[in-house]
């Protein structure tokens, strides 16, 4: 399962690509399918064959085709959405960016420690809170786990990174973590887990209160054309997924909708005030998801160390930790946290334009792809129903959120 031969643990000495690798892309669903009163993650394991790297080839030659795949490291993502410059003025100190997901990792320190060393980033350690008790294994949670404090680490050094672990992925007690960590400090909260839209959900946005000047960023879920909260809710920044292709340089080649990002019409959620304007299709007065997007495709996903191995893994779990870490820059860069990050970044998407019109400047505007069959399924120039506002040009977004 491993992408790379030998154990990380200890010697970096045995890198080469592993020689078993499938003849075709074989990629596998970890979360499942939602089951009600339940979340899962949107996480995918790529299990090869790879073309190596990315950053050598555009599409379909460095794994556009289908067949084999590609993955990036932290400086390639850094890169890709203009993470680097902002380093010079921040690393995200001060910020508390909370990890929310249930069963945890036993190797979590261990496996940061190995991915910091590899990919050359500061250490860090991991507050490490189980406000319900400490729970049983879980391998997939434990591998979401891996990818949402590594990533999140990896796009913000400089935050302190608090992981509250839930006894099981119900929502109760997965919400119950989100209030903890709110409750101890928490400046934004991750949420790389989602379920099936239910009657009542808005009774649970509480959770969220946006008078708590805190930012809460979810994944929209990996079932194609269809909506899952809490990304559906108003208080919450919905993250879609793309595919992402970059050049030998690690600029951006080119990003597409990925075909299995969450998004659509909320069928419980009234249509929150930054979004009017922005809807290209009807929606009568529902919120629509994603707010904006990141890559996610597992044929061009990230890696992650898991258990002393390094593995490629996708899907929306992927943006929901990165635009966390992002929100935790923007918020070193003020002198207060963003007290409604979706506000924000709908009203700075959409500066001095009146209606709203895309401002390239600060998001890259996802034109191309899809999610489903239906006229609304496309991702288009503007705001839409699989790729939201689109995905972030950090370095001029990041300073320009009020």
């Amino acid at each position: 399962m491993k992408i790379k031969t030998g154990t990380l643990y200890g010697a970096f000495c045995c890198l080469a690509v592993v020689v078993t690798a499938p003849a075709s892309s074989q990629i596998v669903n970890i979360g499942g399918t939602p089951q009600p009163g339940h979340a899962r993650p949107p996480l995918y394991l790529n299990l090869g064959p790879f073309k190596g790297p990315g950053g050598s080839r555009g599409p379909g030659g460095g794994g556009g085709g289908g067949t084999t795949s590609i993955y990036y490291n932290p400086a390639q993502i850094r890169q890709a959405y203009g993470f680097s410059p902002i380093y010079t003025t921040t690393t995200g100190a001060n910020q508390i960016i909370a990890i929310i997901d249930a069963y945890g990792s036993p190797s979590i320190q261990k496996d940061l420690n190995t991915f910091c060393s590899y990919f050359g980033l500061p250490s860090a350690t991991v507050d490490i809170l189980y406000p319900q008790g400490k729970p049983g294994r879980n391998t997939g949670w434990a591998e979401e786990t891996s990818l949402d404090v590594e990533w999140a680490h990896a796009i913000a050094p400089g935050a302190h990174i608090m992981l509250v672990v839930a006894a099981n992925n119900s929502l109760n007690n997965l919400l119950g973590a989100v209030d903890y960590a709110v409750a101890n400090g928490a400046t934004v909260v991750s949420m790389s887990w989602g379920s099936g839209e239910f009657s009542g959900e808005a009774g649970y946005d509480y959770h969220f209160n946006p008078s708590s000047n805190v930012t809460f960023v979810a994944s929209a879920g990996d079932s194609s054309e269809g909506v899952e909260w809490p990304a559906a809710s108003p208080y919450v920044v919905g993250v879609g997924g793309t595919s992402l292709y970059l050049n030998s340089s690690t600029n951006r080649v080119s990003e597409s909708a990925w075909p299995g990002s969450g998004g659509g019409i909320s069928q419980y959620e009234t249509m929150p005030a930054f979004q009017s304007g922005w809807q290209q299709f009807p929606t009568g007065n529902e919120r629509s998801v994603p707010d904006v997007s990141y890559v996610a495709d597992p044929n061009t996903g990230v890696e992650v160390v898991y258990g002393g191995r390094l593995y490629v893994f996708g899907g929306t779990s992927v943006g929901a930790p990165q635009w966390s870490a992002l929100v935790a820059l923007a918020n070193a860069l003020h002198s207060s946290p963003l007290s409604s990050a979706d506000t924000a970044l709908y009203s700075t998407a959409g500066a001095g334009s009146t209606p709203p019109r895309m401002n390239q400047y600060y998001f890259y505007d996802i034109n191309s792809g899809s999610n489903g069959s239906d006229p609304d399924d496309v991702a288009t120039n503007g705001y839409d129903f699989v790729t939201g506002l689109g995905s972030p040009v950090a370095n001029t977004l990041a300073p320009a959120l009020p």
